[in-house]
């Protein structure tokens, strides 16, 4: 008898953490005024669209006529993490997006729109880095384009399919065999003056060993995601903050769970952020592969709604994808309040017992990022969590980061 059977009827019962995270964020957005931002800013900003590609484009990896990059477009690769798939050989996720190299003739006016609706004064520098941040997101994506990487730099030549409606390619490949922790770089193999992100990391993990899944906003880095101009603010403008004691944290679990250990970073922002966030985890945290949301080309106003709606759903669906690469690591999931990420990794640890080790939610207590103080309240956590000892999966919720290390330590050793 599996372990879940052995369970109480209690316990295997069906959980609604997902209506509970989604009732908090609907709250949320009413209390914060959510919808009354997105509608100003609907009213004054025109996102940037996609290039017309025909109806080929509908069919993303099975487009018969791809289009090669040129010198003028811009190249976009993420970062991955390299796994053994079914068949015992190396493969890895590619992720790949296509745009116009430069943005829209509009972007004075819309980062003109944006500084007003901050109170930015005109020509401050303030002004200036909303217009280096909002580029990606008034800038033509380009589908059917097809992105070559140069592997390892000559190992190997990876095409990747076209990308579809929204320019992301997403591919499983197989790679050329590497240690356990090796990481690989490689180019992207584009005509000569193609800008970009168009180098890529790939860090080779085996199947056993520890993992590290952590949220990014409010968890790493903070963000006010309970907060419309606060997400707007510290975006566009502020320095990106780090959260007090989490690099060094970080720093600690790392050496404990060794180097060799592969990182995942979950974010609910829109893949517009992908090089603003890359940067940030990568001056202050373990290297990593960042994971975001790539189903469509989103609006400034759909950076809110999207920080705010369906959270549960997609980081939930977002594991178990990670699952299916390493479902024998043992894992460490860290969150924070702000959001569903209680209600998800509970989920996660029900769905699959004993893969999840232990789980970290940081208390959120800023009203301006938690949004509600029914998110920090015990029993929110109790519920999100309920069963979960039953699977040998403690969980914690913290303030300083300090208050983690002997409990992280008695888990990694064992």
């Amino acid at each position: 008898m599996s372990p879940r059977n052995r369970l109480p009827r209690r316990i295997t019962g069906l959980y609604s953490s997902s209506s509970d995270s989604s009732s908090l964020q609907s709250q949320t957005r009413s209390e914060r005024g959510f919808p009354e931002a997105e509608q100003s800013l609907y009213s004054t900003f025109t996102a940037g669209s996609a290039k017309a590609a025909g109806y080929l484009s509908y069919l993303g990896p099975r487009n018969p006529l791809p289009v090669p990059i040129r010198a003028c477009d811009s190249v976009w690769l993420f970062d991955n993490v390299a796994f053994r798939g079914k068949n015992g050989q190396w493969e890895a996720e590619f992720v790949a997006a296509a745009f116009e190299g430069e943005p829209s003739a509009k972007l004075v006016d819309y980062v003109g729109d944006v500084a007003r609706l901050l109170g930015l004064a005109k020509g401050s520098k303030e002004e200036a880095v909303v217009e280096r941040r909002i580029k990606p997101f008034v800038t033509e994506i380009l589908p059917g384009r097809q992105v070559k990487v140069d592997f390892n730099r000559g190992s190997k030549l990876v095409k990747l399919s076209p990308g579809g409606r929204h320019g992301i390619s997403s591919d499983i490949r197989q790679l050329p065999p590497a240690m356990d922790g090796d990481v690989v770089t490689s180019i992207a193999d584009v005509p000569v003056g193609t800008t970009g992100i168009l180098e890529i990391r790939t860090k080779y993990a085996e199947p056993e060993g520890w993992a590290v899944i952590s949220d990014v906003d409010d968890t790493i880095k903070i963000t006010q995601t309970s907060d419309p101009t606060g997400i707007l603010t510290s975006t566009f403008v502020s320095e990106p903050t780090p959260t007090t004691g989490l690099p060094e944290f970080y720093t600690k679990l790392q050496a404990l769970v060794t180097p060799q250990a592969p990182w995942f970073y979950l974010s609910a922002s829109p893949y517009n952020l992908y090089p603003f966030l890359r940067n940030f985890i990568s001056e202050l945290y373990p290297p990593g592969q960042l994971i975001l949301r790539d189903s469509s080309w989103m609006t400034i106003p759909g950076l809110l709604s999207n920080l705010t709606l369906g959270t549960h759903e997609y980081k939930v669906d977002r594991i178990k994808k990670v699952h299916s690469w390493l479902p024998k690591r043992k894992m460490i999931l860290i969150g924070d309040s702000t959001q569903s990420d209680p209600e998800a990794y509970g989920d996660i640890c029900r769905r699959y017992p004993g893969w999840v080790k232990l789980v970290l939610i940081r208390r959120v207590t800023d009203i301006a990022a938690v949004g509600s103080a029914k998110k920090n309240e015990p029993e929110r956590f109790e519920k999100a969590f309920e069963g979960v000892k039953y699977y040998r999966a403690p969980w914690f919720v913290f303030e300083d980061p300090a208050e983690c290390e002997q409990l992280v330590q008695r888990t990694v050793r064992g």
